[in-house]
């Protein structure tokens, strides 16, 4: 809708400008403050301009009024121009509030945690922002594709089946074993000594097996992780082996060298990532010859960055905030435009259960495992509070909030909306195609607000995904839920003058909230168990 508007506008003004959509839709439903820029051009007073610019737009069946207030070049949308827009997204709900294909192409890293243990609560959050702007890219008309990074190799690895292959000696073998600091715990260890140790045979539990019980458990952490992300409506398209880069170790640091990327000091190789706005130096080659993670990392988005996308896009943890520097010094000495990577950091994510702290998992042994959350919660929930907030602030919640059945949860909220809805029409007996030529020009004013918020879906699609910030989409939900109960409680629907053209905007209303619901990974729901 606001693109059609602004192209509108631009052939008339012969100019771009800036259209904004003020927040009192009593006042205009869009705005510019283009005469105040050319005053200073054409020597004018901005309201002189203002009014002079209100004139082109006389007898235009997008407005149903143009005028110049203070300045600003206020519009106000025609009945005619939203029954347009209604009838088109009741005709084709499957395609609303969707974009036309465009050019640009994009390329998302997400989750990409370590195949050494479940995934955790601090995981959930890019997971669910990742997977909601790609359905938001897509939806929009981008191509977007989604990949994982999978950490198979390096210490981590061997790690993970050292620390079953002592659990096995210790519980099983009845051996006295020595644990390492660092090694894996909780009952996910066990539960994977278990299983090993029924699946292989009693003489393979020695020490030249740990790299093969590692990668065998490896293997069964990928898989446990995969079905996390399933059960909260997660799919990533490709998943990539960290193992795999390693054969283009020595040529990817051949050649920052030769562009004076990287050097040698005290038996180590250096990646010269000072010189592009790092702190330091970082080693990428240890002096036994080893290859430091960095190395392998930067030879993983060498191969990325040398795929044909317009942009590419990760998602890490706030604690990877010290990392962006080097991967775009290491991106810029391979030759790559390192603006074309765009970092995006998730922050911490705190906790409650009636007030007080949730309780670690045993089977993680010292974090919150996004299964049991998912357990306790749905994926519904998890998603949708996870997409309250701006991925780079704190997020702090009460699970047993998310669980209400009233207008204090949002999800619940927003679904009685859409249930309300579904109720009116089943009470008439009608469908939205039943009602899809009722006549709108007898409605108030209040209801055609509450047609525009419905019919604005798109431009908070759009705004969401170029500022990447996808609580945009949350908050236009609850918002417009807001709109309609207060709009249903105070007025009569059922039996007045107005009621087809009435159930005509509700129909809208609810495809909106079906539509953006489905964005986040929700299912819109059609009938709730109790009232708000």
């Amino acid at each position: 809708m606001k693109s059609t508007i602004y192209e509108h506008i631009r052939k008339k003004l012969k100019q771009d400008f800036v259209l904004e959509s003020p927040k009192d839709k009593k006042l205009a439903h869009f705005a510019t403050p283009l005469a105040f820029s050319l005053a200073k051009e054409l020597k004018k007073n901005p309201t002189i301009i203002a009014n002079e610019l209100a004139m082109l737009f006389k007898e235009d069946r997008y407005f149903q009024k143009v005028e110049a207030v203070n300045g600003y070049l206020n519009f106000k949308l025609s009945v005619c121009f939203l029954d347009e827009l209604s009838q088109k997204a009741l005709n084709s709900s499957e395609n609303f509030a969707k974009g036309d294909k465009k050019s640009e192409s994009f390329l998302l890293e997400f989750v990409s945690a370590n195949p050494t243990g479940p995934l955790h609560i601090g995981h959930a959050r890019g997971a669910v922002f990742g997977d909601t702007l790609a359905r938001i890219a897509r939806h929009l008309g981008y191509k977007f594709d989604t990949e994982y990074y999978i950490n198979d190799g390096g210490k981590q690895i061997y790690m993970l089946g050292l620390s079953i292959f002592l659990c096995i000696k210790d519980e099983f073998l009845k051996e006295k074993v020595c644990y390492p600091d660092e090694y894996y715990k909780g009952e996910y260890i066990k539960d994977l000594a278990n299983e090993a140790f029924l699946h292989f045979d009693k003489d393979f539990f020695k020490e030249e097996n740990i790299d093969s019980l590692a990668l065998w458990a490896k293997d069964k952490m990928l898989l446990n992780i995969q079905k996390t992300l399933a059960d909260s409506k997660i799919y990533i398209d490709k998943y990539s082996s960290e193992k795999t880069f390693y054969k283009d170790i020595e040529n990817t640091i051949n050649l920052l060298k030769e562009n004076g990327g990287a050097y040698e000091k005290d038996g180590k190789i250096w990646l010269a990532s000072s010189l592009k706005g790092d702190e330091k130096d970082r080693v990428i080659i240890r002096e036994d010859k080893s290859a430091t993670y960095l190395a392998a990392d930067i030879v993983y988005h060498k191969d990325k960055m040398s795929r044909k996308y317009d942009k590419f896009i990760n998602i890490w943890g706030a604690d990877h905030h010290g990392y962006i520097a080097r991967v775009k010094a290491a991106m810029n000495f391979l030759g790559f435009d390192e603006n074309k990577l765009e970092i995006i950091l998730a922050q911490m994510v705190s906790l409650l259960k009636a007030g007080k702290p949730y309780k670690m998992s045993k089977r993680a042994g010292n974090f919150i495992l996004m299964q049991d959350v998912l357990d306790e919660i749905g994926s519904e929930a998890l998603r949708f509070i996870f997409l309250s907030k701006k991925c780079d602030t704190h997020l702090e919640f009460d699970v047993d909030e998310l669980k209400k059945q009233d207008g204090s949860n949002p999800v619940f909220y927003i679904n009685y909306a859409h249930a309300r809805i579904n109720q009116v029409f089943s009470k008439v007996q009608k469908t939205p195609k039943d009602i899809i030529n009722a006549n709108m020009n007898a409605l108030n004013e209040e209801a055609l607000n509450l047609l525009f918020e419905a019919l604005n879906l798109e431009n908070v699609l759009n705004d969401a995904f170029e500022s990447r910030a996808l609580q945009k989409l949350s908050d236009y939900l609850k918002n417009l839920a807001s709109l309609f109960h207060k709009f249903y409680n105070e007025n009569r629907v059922l039996g007045s003058e107005n009621e087809q053209s009435l159930l005509k905007v509700f129909a809208v209303v609810a495809l909106s909230i079906k539509t953006g619901f489905s964005l986040m990974g929700i299912e819109a729901k059609d009938k709730m168990q109790s009232p708000v």
